[in-house]
């Protein structure tokens, strides 16, 4: 594809990497709220209202794009986010119960191979695009070197496990909880990959957004608002289940606590953090748009791409939380070289999607 720029693009995907290792962040500023009352508010921002203002401020006829879309691109990326929704909720509790560095680890792996080489496989070019070419192969080896690296990465979170007392793991993840954690990575990583399905459904959309006069930078983003529509209702019917069960509903309006009305509830301030920790997840994709833009033909590899990139700065958060304090030398290498190895294996991706754009140039 000529004027795809592979490594401009992976500059993208660091970006959108950095904001969702970042994301969950703000949350920790969130103060006598339920886990279910700030992920839906924060939600509300991730999902519908950034999604659609951003989209409708950089695309071109936004609502008539949408509503000359296929129907059937639009239904599956939708079923394909809500999906995606199952693994979002239940990527929140990963943190919960493993921390940052581990549980992003865990649950991305997954993440990253299926949500990368399911697309191709499904469309039937695997073979002829990935197998038979150079620039394929490249990228297959950039896709086995990042799952290495977080492979790694995931030992050292292990190793870390095994060298702290029970004291230490609660002091920085105060609800740590090993076996129940890894359960809860695995689901929410293959669940977390229908992500990629529902952007590959909706690539009709972003077509259409092309062909009405949007900047190809931006052509990504009507695809979101579909996507993320759909993960907005998996997560908002959870989080509604969830304040009748635990009588949290009244939360969102009211400045105390019922079993401790002594205390007053900082609302301004949860509602604040709540919502910046919501746009910052929204800017991952905001990214990973438009680093896929510069992907070329083959863009499916900006999945690995980002999920190289969110272990990455998000082991980067654990070290500065403290998650890794008191982790012996041996473990602090092990996740060194694992991180090292995820930036290398984005390198690689970007040099095989580059040698694919000179192919395509000649």
């Amino acid at each position: 594809m000529i004027g795809a720029n592979p490594f401009l693009g992976v500059v993208f995907h660091w970006l959108g990497g950095l904001a969702s290792g970042s994301f969950y962040v703000p949350y920790r500023g969130v103060k006598k709220w339920a886990w279910e009352v700030y992920w839906l508010v924060g939600g509300f921002f991730s999902w519908i209202i950034a999604p659609w203002v951003l989209a409708s401020v950089q695309t071109r006829d936004l609502l008539a794009v949408l509503q000359a879309a296929p129907a059937g691109s639009l239904i599956k990326a939708y079923i394909f986010g809500a999906l995606w929704g199952i693994g979002g909720l239940t990527f929140g509790l990963t943190m919960r119960y493993l921390g940052m560095s581990l549980g992003m680890g865990v649950a991305l792996g997954y993440c990253a191979v299926i949500g990368t080489l399911v697309p191709p496989i499904f469309h039937g070019e695997f073979g002829s695009k990935v197998l038979g070419t150079t620039s394929g192969i490249v990228i297959l080896i950039g896709i086995v070197v990042c799952v290495l690296g977080i492979a790694i990465a995931g030992l050292a979170g292990m190793s870390k496990e095994r060298e702290m007392t029970e004291e230490q793991k609660k002091a920085s993840i105060k609800e740590f909880n090993f076996g129940k954690g890894i359960l809860v990575a695995t689901f929410s990583g293959v669940f977390s990959a229908c992500f990629a399905f529902g952007l590959d459904a909706a690539e009709p959309i972003a077509r259409l957004s092309a062909e009405h006069g949007t900047s190809a930078l931006w052509v990504g983003l009507p695809k979101l608002c579909v996507v993320l529509l759909g993960g907005f209702t998996t997560n908002f019917i959870w989080c509604l289940i969830l304040n009748v069960k635990n009588k949290t509903g009244y939360q969102y309006f009211k400045p105390r606590l019922r079993q401790a009305p002594e205390e007053r509830v900082p609302m301004l301030g949860n509602y604040l953090f709540s919502a910046l920790a919501g746009l910052t997840w929204y800017m991952q994709f905001f990214f990973y748009t438009m680093g896929e833009t510069q992907m070329g033909q083959y863009k499916f590899s900006s999945w690995t791409i980002h999920m190289a990139s969110i272990i990455l700065f998000s082991s980067l958060w654990g070290i500065a939380l403290k998650e890794w304090k008191g982790a012996s030398g041996l473990t602090k290498t092990l996740l060194a070289v694992g991180l090292g190895t995820l930036v290398y294996s984005t390198l690689i991706i970007g040099y095989g999607n580059y040698l694919a754009t000179l192919v395509a140039g000649r």
